[in-house]
């Protein structure tokens, strides 16, 4: 006789993997609204804990392999066998004329088609998100001195000059920025500096032969660190003249990612197209993920017995509510509620 080795059917394989990723993804979830919560919640604070908390992921090492390997990677994975099983699924719940099977009766058949409904929501909301937030409107940066400072281009609006006292920024218009390019523009200007530098350095290392001196040499830390602050102050004008500015727009310039980032939020949801946008975008990506979460809990074998099962299924519908109201804690808040002035 011959042994055989049972394998697992592919389809049975990258069903778990879908699952495992969609799980990943609802922790990733209940942080990331955990956090945008904090612009709205934490009411006359200024949002304190939502520059708190983004500050500290942005600081994070190896920050872009994160997000890459951990977020970019299960995303894209769970997006792409997301779509191929929803063109290949039917739902059962929806009135038939007898040709196909219509169970609408069953809670459970009705969860399964809202989970393909707010899927392809997600699909492009999901991709929507990322380009804004990510790619269009993360804040640049740049060096001026020992400082790292960021910026982002928000509509102007009268609140936001008493709040930008409160929080540090600096705000700039278009012409404050022409008066700024105006100080650095001239190429000859950096060039000569660069040459007079230079040629100091040269003239100091006449007669000289062998390796470089190690004595200190105070005046050369002088041009050395002029030269580099003068450089830097140049790259600070490049990266406020970055933004194409439309009328009514200005540029917003923060100690930290974390104020740059909370300016941006705060500007989405102050249009009620946005508001209106994000607030389905939320309501689907929390029942998708919960009934989701409930449907892992079964399909892995985690809660067997129907009393478990029903248990979870309340535990799930509480996060489900409580992360829908912290979601749309944000999206109402942020703006109308906590940073309108």
């Amino acid at each position: 006789m011959t042994a055989t080795t049972a394998t697992l059917p592919k389809a049975f394989v990258w069903r778990r993997l879908h699952s495992l990723m969609g799980l990943w993804l609802v922790l990733f979830l209940i942080e990331h609204l955990l956090t945008n919560s904090q612009a709205a919640l934490l009411l006359g604070d200024d949002a304190r804990g939502f520059i708190s908390m983004v500050n500290g992921l942005h600081n994070l090492p190896y920050l872009e392999a994160i997000e890459l390997f951990l977020l970019g990677v299960p995303i894209l994975f769970h997006l792409v066998l997301g779509v191929k099983y929803l063109l290949t699924s039917e739902s059962n719940s929806r009135k038939s004329d007898g040709s196909k099977v219509s169970l609408p009766e069953y809670g459970r058949n009705r969860a399964y088609t809202w989970q393909r409904i707010t899927s392809w929501i997600l699909v492009f909301m999901l991709v929507g998100h990322i380009v804004k937030f990510r790619f269009l409107e993360y804040p640049t940066s740049a060096k001026q001195g020992s400082e790292t400072l960021y910026f982002a281009k928000v509509n102007m609006d009268n609140g936001l000059y008493t709040l930008a006292e409160r929080l540090g920024v600096q705000i700039y218009d278009k012409d404050a920025i022409e008066q700024e390019k105006y100080i650095y523009r001239k190429n000859d200007t950096k060039e000569t500096f660069r040459e007079i530098s230079e040629g100091f350095l040269e003239e100091n290392s006449l007669g000289i032969t062998g390796p470089a001196p190690t004595n200190f040499d105070p005046q050369k830390q002088i041009v050395l660190n002029s030269m580099q602050r003068f450089e830097k102050n140049v790259e600070w004008v490049q990266a406020l003249d970055h933004y194409s500015l439309k009328p009514g727009q200005v540029v917003v310039q923060a100690k930290d990612f974390g104020t740059a980032s909370l300016l941006i939020v705060r500007d989405t949801f102050k249009n009620p197209i946005y508001v209106f946008l994000y607030t389905i975008f939320v309501v689907s990506a929390c029942f998708h993920a919960f009934n989701g979460f409930w449907t892992f809990l079964i399909t892995w074998g985690v809660v067997l017995k129907a009393i478990s099962q029903k248990a979870m299924n309340k535990f799930a519908i509480f996060l489900m509510i409580l992360l829908t109201l912290l979601g749309l804690a944000a999206v109402w808040g942020t703006y109308w509620i906590n940073l309108r002035s």
